[in-house]
C-alpha cells in the first residue's frame, strides 16, 4: 500500500525527484513549495515550475512565506500523512513540522553525507574541483545534515557538467533511491545508520561576488567557476570601456582544455555578454573591447 505524503521542493532537483516518484507509482497528496516571486526583467509574479506541474496533475499545492508557526488548519495539520518527503526545499522545517508525519521526513541531499553538509552541496563540490559525489537519502532532524542516511548513490562527475546538468542528475537519481527504499523503510526493515560526525564539512550559501573574475585568472579555477556558477550567478569580468566601467557575463569556456599552470581566462573563454549588448564570441569581443 502506497504511503499518504506531501512533498516539499522547488527547483530542478526537486522537479527530477517527484517525477521519479510519480512514474513509480508514488503520488504526492501535496506538494509544499515556495510563494510565487517575481523574474524577468519586468519582474512578472511567476509560479515556480513544480507548482504549474502540480496542478496539470491536479495535486493540492500549499505555498507558506514560512513554516514556523502555521495555523492549525494548515494543509499539513488537516490531512494524517505517513511520510514528508523534502528535495531541495530552501526553508528551514521547524522541529513542530517535522514530528507531524507519522514516519518521520525524508531528504534527498545531493552530496555523499557527512561530506558538503549545508546549502550548496553541489556548486562546492564542483568549485573544488572533486572527481566524484553522490546523492544521500536521509532522516531529516533538528540539525543540518545531520540525520541518519538509509542508502547513498557515489557517481563520477562528468567533466562537462555544471550545477544546472549536475542538479537535475541528482534529482533523477534521488528519485530512483527513493522508489528502491521506501518499501523497505515503511516496513521497517531498513534502518537507518548515524553518520560519522567527525568527518563533516559544510557548505556555505553561494553568492553573486564568487562569480567575479579577471582576464587573468587561473584557467583552471575559471573553469570551476564556471561549471559551479552556471546557471546562476553566472562567472563575470569588469573592463574599462571608453570611460565606463562595464560588466562583462562569461556565457562558454573550454571546459575541457588542460594545459601548464600558466593559462588564464583568455584563453579559455569562447563567448560572452557584454552590458547592454548580445552574446558574442570572445574573438569578436577582443575585437571590439580589447583592441587598441
Amino acid at each position: 500500500m502506497k504511503p499518504t505524503f506531501a512533498f516539499f521542493g522547488t527547483g530542478p532537483l526537486a522537479e527530477s525527484v517527484i517525477a521519479a516518484l510519480v512514474r513509480a507509482g508514488y503520488e504526492p497528496s501535496l506538494i509544499v513549495t515556495k510563494p510565487d516571486a517575481p523574474q524577468g526583467r519586468h519582474m512578472q509574479l511567476t509560479a515556480p515550475h513544480i507548482k504549474t506541474w502540480a496542478e496539470m496533475k491536479h495535486i493540492s499545492t500549499y505555498q507558506p512565506e514560512s513554516l514556523k508557526d502555521l495555523p492549525e488548519d494548515s494543509p499539513l495539520h488537516t490531512e494524517n500523512f505517513d511520510l514528508f518527503i523534502v528535495a531541495s526545499y530552501g526553508k528551514i522545517i521547524p522541529d513542530a513540522i517535522l514530528n507531524l508525519p507519522n514516519k518521520g521526513v525524508l531528504n534527498v541531499h545531493p552530496s555523499l553525507l557527512p561530506l558538503y553538509r549545508g546549502p550548496s552541496p553541489i556548486e562546492s563540490a564542483l568549485l573544488d574541483g572533486v572527481m566524484t559525489t553522490g546523492v544521500s537519502i536521509m532522516k531529516l532532524d533538528a540539525g543540518m545534515d545531520t540525520g541518519p542516511i538509509l542508502t547513498q548513490s557515489a557517481f563520477i562527475i562528468d567533466p562537462n557538467a555544471t550545477a544546472g546538468t549536475l542538479e537535475v542528475g541528482c534529482g533523477q537519481l534521488g528519485g530512483e533511491l527513493l522508489v528502491q527504499i521506501l518499501p523497505h523503510y515503511l516496513d521497517g526493515t531498513l534502518i537507518p545508520k548515524e553518520q560519522e560526525h567527525d568527518k563533516a564539512t559544510v557548505c556555505k550559501k553561494i553568492t553573486k561576488d564568487l562569480g567575479e573574475i579577471t582576464l587573468t585568472t587561473n584557467a583552471a579555477e575559471v573553469q570551476r567557476k564556471f561549471r559551479a556558477l552556471t546557471p546562476w550567478p553566472s562567472v563575470y569580468f569588469f573592463l574599462d570601456h571608453k570611460g565606463k566601467n562595464i560588466r562583462v557575463k562569461v556565457t562558454k569556456v573550454n571546459l575541457l582544455l588542460m594545459g601548464s599552470s600558466t593559462l588564464v581566462a583568455s584563453d579559455i573563454i569562447e563567448s560572452v555578454i557584454p552590458e547592454g549588448k548580445h552574446e558574442m564570441s570572445f574573438e569578436d569581443f577582443t575585437r571590439g573591447y580589447l583592441t587598441n
